[in-house]
């Protein structure tokens, strides 16, 4: 990569990371702190906890197709300003409707789909994957350090010097857009990067990536049930002292990243992505059943949540490694539009699901919840084909006719390890599916010539 796109990737990735931070610290905290709040209930205490993810939903694409009109880096500011507002708002308030008002600020803000778009304007074809793999990263890494510092910091400041210190994040990623991050040359649509408005219909319809949403929708489900109620099963049930939970997340996060890799081998390299995937999902349902067994036990509890941990990060790196193997090379990024509002929109229904069931069932109806959920996903991706082992390539054609287009399909389906080729004439690109073990990339090159 350039210097300029390595600039792009780690200043892009900065802003994600902050932000989701943020967002994550209260994860594993709010609930121990509600109870404080003028009418605080378990209903309103998960609704809390999730709204975020009810606005993000909404807004994340529409403000993807307000950058396309408005430009990439004026959308990202004013979505950082919201969620900054948002995040005062918590910080001030007294009440559980004003945490609520505040956290559906933050999720308005919702600058997911207009980074990834300014991401691709940044960089080449030849390294955009590269650079949304580090800004996939950064949120797996942000969500891994808010469950040790969102503990440690409660004893420090408490929860509103968190929404405080959130709102900082925020105004810091303001400044980082405006003198980190490079300025587009040219902003256009990028297929494989950002939705197109035209392709949503057939990208929800399509069974195959249906049932990849509905999956990281009931992921995140039981992500956000789940810690509305762990907290308080290790303070409540296990004696753990709340500045103290993040020494059992420590070692579990450890644990579960270590005892991942193998299994992320076993589905890239020797490509049994769908009995990885489906095996994850049955590990997850068992953690659940732990979950609600052992929570009375210190031990077992640290057993079942680096168990469940191991589950979720596999799931959550090989989901989004599915939805790019199954959709078609030119709409990829409508397919992970789609995913990603199905995620947030999980986090909410998980949240509110998590505080109603808690209210009337107690922490083993929450548990109970997230492993008969999980068990229904097991059912669903049993049903999932098998993916094809393909990457999406990108060649830039220059402007052609449509005869041209053509032709220039048909011979570059003729390259050992091409499967798919769509070609948009107006953006003057060709959208490759490809079997990059198998792909004759001597042959491939011959293309190259056509690239400005």
């Amino acid at each position: 990569m350039t210097s300029s796109e390595k600039r792009a990737a780690t200043s892009l990735s900065s802003i994600y990371a902050l932000r989701m931070l943020g967002l994550f610290m209260i994860l594993p905290v709010f609930s121990l702190y509600a109870d404080q709040l003028e009418g605080s209930t378990p209903l309103l205490i998960g609704m809390a906890i999730g709204v975020y993810g009810l606005t993000q939903a909404i807004f994340q694409i529409p403000f993807g197709f307000a950058s396309d009109r408005l430009g990439r880096k004026p959308v990202i500011i004013f979505g950082l300003l919201l969620f900054a507002a948002g995040s005062v708002i918590a910080a001030m308030s007294e009440s559980i409707t004003g945490v609520i008002i505040g956290r559906a600020m933050q999720g308005s803000g919702a600058i997911a789909a207009a980074v990834m778009a300014l991401a691709a304007d940044l960089s080449r074809e030849e390294h955009r994957t590269k650079v949304m793999a580090m800004i996939g990263m950064s949120i797996g890494m942000s969500f891994a350090l808010a469950l040790l510092l969102g503990p440690l910091l409660n004893n420090w400041i408490g929860v509103p010097g968190i929404f405080w210190l959130t709102s900082g994040l925020a105004l810091i990623s303001i400044a980082v857009v405006k003198f980190a991050v490079p300025t587009a040359v040219q902003s256009r649509v990028h297929r494989d990067a950002e939705p197109v408005a035209a392709q949503l219909g057939s990208v929800i319809a399509d069974g195959q990536l249906l049932r990849l949403d509905v999956g990281i929708f009931i992921l995140h489900i039981i992500l956000t049930a789940t810690f509305v109620v762990l907290p308080l099963a290790l303070r409540d049930y296990s004696g753990l002292k709340s500045m103290d939970h993040w020494q059992v997340y420590l070692p579990a996060l450890i644990l579960s990243v270590a005892g991942m890799i193998p299994f992320i081998i076993l589905a890239e390299k020797q490509r049994r992505m769908k009995q990885v995937f489906v095996g994850a999902i049955v590990v997850l349902a068992l953690s659940g059943i732990g979950l609600r067994l052992f929570y009375e036990s210190l031990t077992g509890l640290f057993i079942t949540i680096a168990v469940f941990f191991l589950a979720f990060n596999l799931l959550e790196a090989t989901l989004p490694s599915l939805v790019s193997k199954i959709a078609p090379p030119d709409k990829k990024g409508s397919a992970m539009g789609v995913y990603s509002s199905s995620q947030f929109f999980g986090a909410f229904v998980g949240g509110v699901t998590g505080g109603w069931l808690y209210g009337k069932y107690g922490v083993e109806g929450v548990f109970s919840f997230s492993a008969s959920i999980a068990a229904i996903w097991v059912v669903i991706a049993s049903s999932m084909r098998s993916p094809r082992y393909l990457v999406t390539r990108l060649i830039n054609i220059g402007k052609i006719t449509e005869e041209e287009a053509r032709h220039l399909t048909l011979q570059m389906t003729q390259v050992t390890g091409v499967a798919e080729v769509t070609v948009i004439i107006e953006e003057g690109v060709a959208y490759l599916k490809v079997d990059k073990h198998a792909l004759d990339e001597e042959a491939l090159s011959k293309f190259s010539t056509l690239s400005p």
